[in-house]
């Protein structure tokens, strides 16, 4: 039902996207050409092949981009401003992956500015046309015939939830015409049609092109009667599992030798090419800024070193991605103290353990920037869950059901509970919502507004000390 919506979404705008990435190349090269420089062209004549073959480059790797970044996920199909952020994303990946390749083959004839009017031209062409789409169809489903009728079979929270998200994506083109109770005494959601045992004359009324059975866990006895029901009067049924309390919005419905297998959990970041992604972000992500802050590395290794007796850096175990622990690498912010005191008294405001450099360090949170060489060796990444004590995790595993969902990922230097400000004495509940939310939603333009956050929002924190 709604793969075959998406699936044709999906194929129009990717035709569009291979139309536009074309035109903008070619309106790129008469702008670059023609009119920014027209005695040029006549010395082009000899390196014309390489230019036909970046454009073709462009425009293939511009829909590999955009694969990449979830452009075309259904989600995205709804809202504009959702869109934005990962057609930016993609326009700047093709651009990285064509001079890789240019970079590898050994083609240097392209102009520099070339790459630049494609962005520019590229991005208002996509995502004007990828508007102007949206507001055809939404055009088209105006016409109440072109809707697909929806009714459906349940009347507690899966059903609701079902027509929630049905109306929200309206782009999808269905419409619930009602629901149909489980029994008959039972209140129903509104439109109540009617309850089960008066199916088929509800069908045969209504004319739905989709019944979907969404009752819960239970009901399914009745299967094969509304099956057949169904079967007689032309329309498709759906089945919804009753699982929705469970499973999370990356939940994958898998096939193994004719069994179908419900991953409750699965975790984006460590699927297929996500994995490759995060990890290569991460790596590229944490030289520039080793490189870049190397005199903030130097400055705060000599005030620690200077101010306070002791190590400049200050190592101890942390527990990241499965429940393996590792060495955190920070600068030394507190005196010197016995290891048990370290590992189990908890940080409080105005702890008199933190030197007065410590303390401007823990401020502004450039104590945490040892960790990137954490990163590069790969037992953290840029963005994820704060790793916690392993005698912190014990504990709160006990007191918060949900605390070790968060070693599903690798731990970070940043997060999204801490660019919302749940950082130092704070809400352990709201620092676990936040985390978890960050894992069944991550993708790697999630991870970059983080970044850009982090400074604003995430290391001057009143609630750090």
């Amino acid at each position: 039902m709604i793969q075959e919506r998406t699936d044709e979404f999906k194929f129009t705008f990717i035709v569009y996207d291979i139309l536009a990435a074309l035109a903008a190349y070619a309106l790129s090269f008469f702008i670059r050409f023609y009119l920014m420089d027209p005695g040029r062209i006549e010395v082009l004549r000899i390196d014309l092949e390489s230019y036909l073959f970046f454009g073709a480059l462009l425009v293939v790797l511009q829909i590999a981009a955009f694969l990449i970044v979830n452009v075309y996920e259904p989600s995205r199909f709804t809202s504009f401003l959702d869109e934005l952020g990962p057609i930016i994303l993609g326009i700047v990946l093709n651009l990285l992956l064509s001079f890789s390749v240019l970079f590898f083959l050994q083609i240097s004839q392209i102009a520099r500015v070339l790459p630049l009017l494609y962005s520019i031209t590229a991005f208002v062409l996509i995502s004007v046309g990828h508007g102007m789409l949206r507001s055809f169809v939404h055009w088209r489903l105006s016409l109440s015939s072109k809707l697909h009728k929806v009714i459906i079979l349940g009347s507690g929270r899966t059903a609701a939830r079902l027509a929630r998200l049905l109306s929200e994506h309206k782009i999808l083109g269905f419409e619930v015409i009602g629901f149909i109770r489980e029994q008959e005494a039972r209140e129903g959601l509104e439109p109540d049609l009617g309850h089960i045992g008066e199916l088929e004359d509800i069908v045969d009324k209504y004319r739905p092109h989709t019944l979907v059975f969404a009752t819960g866990t239970g009901g399914h006895r009745e299967l094969p009667e509304i099956l057949g029901i169904c079967d007689k009067h032309g329309v498709h049924l759906k089945i919804v599992p009753g699982y929705e309390d469970l499973i999370t919005i990356n939940g994958q419905v898998e096939n193994l030798g004719g069994f179908t297998i419900i991953s409750i959990r699965d975790i984006p970041a460590r699927l297929g090419i996500n994995r490759l992604i995060k990890r290569t972000f991460d790596i590229v992500f944490s030289l520039l800024f080793i490189v870049i802050f190397s005199p903030v590395f130097l400055i705060a290794a000599l005030l620690v070193k200077l101010t306070s007796k002791g190590p400049v850096f200050f190592v101890q175990e942390r527990v990241g991605i499965d429940g393996r622990t590792f060495p955190i690498l920070k600068f030394r912010t507190m005196y010197v103290q016995e290891k048990q005191q370290s590992d189990l008294v908890w940080t409080t405001k105005n702890d008199p353990r933190v030197t007065p450099v410590g303390r401007i360090l823990r401020k502004s949170s450039i104590d945490e920037f040892p960790q990137f060489f954490n990163v590069l060796v790969g037992h953290m990444s840029v963005v994820g869950p704060r790793p916690e004590r392993p005698y912190y995790v014990e504990k709160f595993k006990e007191l918060y059901p949900s605390f070790k969902r968060r070693h599903a990922v690798k731990a970070g230097i940043t997060g999204w509970a801490q660019v919302n400000g749940l950082r130092g004495d704070t809400s352990i509940q709201e620092r676990i919502e936040a985390d978890i939310y960050y894992i069944e939603n991550w993708s790697l333009w999630l991870d970059i507004q983080i970044i850009l956050m982090t400074p604003f929002k995430g290391m001057f924190s009143r609630n750090a000390y």
